[in-house]
């Protein structure tokens, strides 16, 4: 699975986001051969090459591009709670397409 982790200026909010997502996926049984973190700026243009996108919640309007393409796009209210986003990922349809 390719995950991306966009936020404002791709530096500090989304690299925490990254070990964020990164850890919660692992421990779901995710096979997450690519994870990339970036600013909105380059995350809208490359949205649409992942499997799904993580953002902090105000941001999620950005990705309607993608969303429109079928890709998930993850609004994180806490950025740093693995448990927001376990429980984010589970209500997805991520659980469906890529655990088996």
């Amino acid at each position: 699975m390719k995950v991306l982790v966009s936020c404002a200026n791709g530096s500090g909010t989304s690299l925490m986001m990254k070990k964020t997502v990164e850890k919660a996926l692992k421990k779901m049984g995710f096979n997450v051969m690519q994870i990339h973190h970036c600013p909105i700026s380059e995350g809208k243009s490359i949205a649409g090459t992942y499997d799904v996108v993580f953002t902090p919640l105000n941001f999620v309007d950005m990705f309607k591009h993608a969303k429109d393409k079928g890709i998930p796009i993850i609004g994180v209210k806490n950025v740093l709670s693995e448990k927001e986003v376990t429980e984010l990922v589970t209500a997805s349809e991520l659980p469906n397409k890529f655990l088996k």
